[in-house]
């Protein structure tokens, strides 16, 4: 399914301009039909996938006690 520059900014929640400066530095691939660009909305649902990982790995990686070190005396 491809969207509009517009429809890909509200998609994603970032500003029109954002997605624009994306296409001009090529960081994101869209299709220019004579009129507007369109933008494949997969291309983004795997990356929004990734994140969503990421961001659950590192959860996990924050919630993990430290422990204590062997090595560490009190030296009061």
């Amino acid at each position: 399914m491809y969207l509009t520059v517009k429809e890909t900014a509200e998609y994603l929640s970032i500003p029109e301009e954002l997605v624009k400066k994306l296409i001009q530095e090529k960081k994101v691939r869209a299709l220019f039909d004579g009129e507007q660009y369109l933008l494949n909305k997969d291309q983004f649902n795997a990356t929004m996938e990734q994140l969503e990982k990421y961001k659950k790995l590192y959860e996990e990686w924050l919630s993990e006690p430290i422990p204590e070190d062997i090595d560490v005396k009190d030296e009061d």
